[in-house]
């Protein structure tokens, strides 16, 4: 079962964003995958200490981004396709580089430098 517990919220984002946010990391990382049961929606407002609405209407969203299936009275699950995991993973990594370069901009600091100092940082890493 996908687990929500240590999910720690930041006040930049709405909370259900940042649930259907945490599901989307977790499938980044390879630690969900497709038709693995999703909490109940008491149990997800439960292990986060949300309000049970918001727990709602993050499942409404998650179920309109495609992320988790409901049939009838069914448990939830999570619904996953190559395609929908490749959109994840550019979804994200262009969130967190766009992040990144709007801070490098804000502080002035020079592409070269940024680039030899992550070239640096990589570790060699060749992905």
């Amino acid at each position: 079962m996908v687990n929500f517990q240590g999910l720690r919220f930041h006040d930049r984002t709405p909370v259900y964003q940042q649930v259907a946010e945490h599901l989307k990391r977790q499938i980044l990382l390879g630690l969900v995958e497709d038709g693995e049961p999703m909490p109940s929606r008491r149990e997800l407002a439960a292990q986060t200490g949300i309000n049970p609405n918001t727990a709602q209407k993050a499942y409404r969203l998650m179920t309109e981004e495609g992320l988790v299936r409901t049939e009838g009275n069914n448990i939830s699950t999570v619904s996953l396709t190559r395609e929908r995991r490749a959109a994840i993973e550019e979804e994200l990594t262009r969130g967190l580089v766009q992040q990144f370069v709007q801070e490098a901009r804000e502080n002035r600091l020079s592409y070269k430098k940024v680039i030899g100092l992550i070239s640096e940082l990589w570790d060699g890493e060749d992905d």
